[in-house]
């Protein structure tokens, strides 16, 4: 990864890639980057000129327009003025604009980002100028070789179940109806032990033999279920009585104990799906849950439980495990992938792609499930974004700086 970061440095340097992050002019009258008395845009020519500025001051962002004939501010009322703004993805605004005080003010929320070619084009005492300006800000473009040695995947805009998840730990447990204690019947001497601790067993397999104490026959002490011999308390010449001589153990299905506190119990029912891994990540088991206990341990903490499949031996009793419960999920009109985010003048963005040109899109964020984060606002359902490595056109962006002028 970092061979591949320096290689990126390397070909912005050698001007693979060009950042279009200043404004540049084209025109069919004067567009020098020439600030008006209020801060914006001057556009002039002979003896007309405007100012273009985007107000956001408290309230959503509006294109105000200034006119001067000869220096001289003039109203409104006395010129003609249309503009629209082509944004990337053939995408253009057309504005309507009603005068206000010494300006004209759009009707329409000029959104961000603030980054489109404008087109301007106004009218006064029967002379009509036209102006064309690019204002890009969070735009790059790059070629298809630094997009593939950057490593640069996309994915498109669409609905999604988002998952949410509670991650609990736990503790692996044999199951009850599944483990077997073993005594004599009848009071005795022990003659013979055929197991050990560790032997597998089958049903019915002898595990010791007792010289019966009253009749003096041998009588044999047999296993009541498959399993592995997981206690044993049975020496030859020991007398047995009611104590427990063996512990039988099947463990093809194991419990897993899982502790939930008060503010996730809340979240869980029996049904839902539960991933258990071992702490290494090593294996994973589906099941899940079976049983939540009514009642709270004393320290305050509850046990929902799980039953898997233990075929291969891996979940022994007494490994500490991590769940991952499915408590529940929504379907997201549109989402990204999480990874995907970058922050742009402190606001979430992620860049889409267009062709080999890729510009922030600022978005009003939802839920998120961890991997999926919903979309409110700000990206078109269908468009191209970037997921990997996005944080390198990031870094192009902000090269220049990352001013937000108008």
């Amino acid at each position: 990864m970092k061979f591949m970061i320096h290689l990126f440095s390397l070909m912005l340097m050698l001007g693979v890639t060009t950042n279009i992050a200043t404004a540049s002019t084209t025109a069919l009258s004067e567009t020098n980057e020439v600030e008006g008395p209020h801060g914006g845009k001057l556009l002039t020519s002979d003896n007309f000129d405007i100012e273009i500025t985007i107000y956001e001051t408290g309230i959503p962002p509006e294109m105000r327009v200034y006119a001067y004939s000869d220096g001289q501010a003039i109203m409104p009322t006395d010129f003609q003025l249309t503009v629209s703004l082509e944004r990337l993805g053939e995408v253009t605004d057309n504005l309507t604009f009603v005068p206000e005080n010494d300006y004209f003010v759009s009707e329409q929320e000029i959104y961000e980002p603030h980054s489109y070619t404008v087109n301007v084009s106004a009218s006064y005492q029967n002379n009509q100028v036209q102006w064309r300006y690019e204002n890009f800000e969070g735009r790059t473009e790059l070629s298809n070789r630094v997009i593939e040695a950057a490593g640069i995947t996309t994915a498109e805009v669409e609905p999604k179940n988002l998952v949410f998840k509670e991650t609990m730990f736990g503790i692996v447990a044999p199951v009850n109806s599944l483990q077997r204690g073993v005594s004599a019947q009848y009071p005795g001497v022990i003659t013979e032990v055929l197991v050990d601790i560790g032997d597998a067993v089958e049903h019915d397999q002898p595990l010791a033999r007792i010289r019966n104490a009253a009749s003096g026959s041998i009588y044999t002490l047999f296993s009541p279920i498959s399993g592995e011999v997981t206690e044993r308390n049975a020496n030859i010449g020991e007398v047995a009585n009611s104590q427990q001589l063996f512990e039988i153990t099947n463990l093809s299905t194991v419990w897993i104990e899982l502790s939930a506190f008060p503010e996730t119990i809340k979240q869980l029912s029996v049904g839902q799906s539960v991933n258990v891994y071992d702490l290494h990540q090593h294996l994973q088991a589906t099941s899940e849950i079976t049983y939540i206990a009514p009642k709270m341990t004393g320290g305050h903490i509850a046990r929902a439980r799980t039953v898997i499949d233990n075929s291969e031996g891996h979940w022994r009793p007494g490994m500490h495990v991590k769940a991952d419960v499915t408590t529940h999920q929504i379907k997201a009109a549109q989402a990204v992938a999480k990874r995907a985010l970058q922050t742009f003048r402190e606001r979430p963005v992620v860049f889409v792609r267009v062709g080999n040109t890729f510009e922030v899109r600022m978005l009003e964020l939802g839920r998120d499930d961890g991997e999926f984060v919903e979309v409110l606002d700000g990206i078109e359902p269908g468009a191209s974004y970037v997921v990997d490595n996005s944080y390198l056109l990031k870094a192009d962006v902000l090269k220049d700086g990352a001013a937000h002028d108008h």
